[in-house]
């Protein structure tokens, strides 16, 4: 059996024609090897949820953070340098949302963040707030999409070792291969 490229793998064979493979076909090659560590993601899921309530995200904006991450493997081929990671690169298009969500949350009576013992602020912080004269809001969302790709990042990398720790690593780059 011959050795495919990289260029062949998008290519099939149908009746002695060659093919190329649609995005949804690639989509399904992709979606298989995710398929198969849906019980690992659900044991690092709880494992995890200790770090996600130990940082500035709510359950429900870790929620949204990870339906805007996509996991891929770099170097999949290669298992001295394969590597889990979170494809952040949508979570900037949901932070309007996540402000939404903290927005609804201190309506509610105060975010689950709130430590109760600062400055809050109150009615002046509130006007100055409306003013824009409060806080840096595009440094604070910026801050907010580097701690949620960090911690996007942190799952992944937990999630590996979990893998690799349950012997399913070579099974799951071999799965994204194909």
């Amino acid at each position: 059996m011959k050795s495919e490229s990289p260029e062949e793998n998008n290519i099939t064979q149908n009746n002695g024609r060659e093919t190329l493979k649609t995005a949804n076909d690639l989509r399904e090659n992709m979606s298989e090897w995710t398929d198969s560590i849906v019980g690992d993601r659900m044991t690092v899921d709880r494992e995890f949820n200790d770090r996600v309530t130990a940082s500035e995200f709510s359950n429900q904006e870790w929620g949204l953070i990870m339906t805007a991450t996509e996991l891929d493997i770099e170097n999949a081929d290669n298992p001295e340098t394969a590597r889990l990671i979170a494809d952040t690169e949508n979570l900037s298009q949901i932070m309007p949302e996540l402000d939404t969500v903290q927005s609804q949350m201190s309506q509610m009576g105060g975010s689950p963040r709130d430590t109760g013992g600062g400055s809050g602020g109150g009615v002046v912080e509130s006007i100055k707030g409306v003013l824009g004269l409060g806080s840096n809001d595009n440094g604070s969302d910026e801050e907010r999409l580097e701690a949620a790709e960090r911690l996007a990042q942190a799952y992944a990398d937990e999630l590996q070792s979990h893998l690799e720790a349950a012997g399913k690593w070579k099974q799951v780059r071999v799965a994204y291969q194909e």
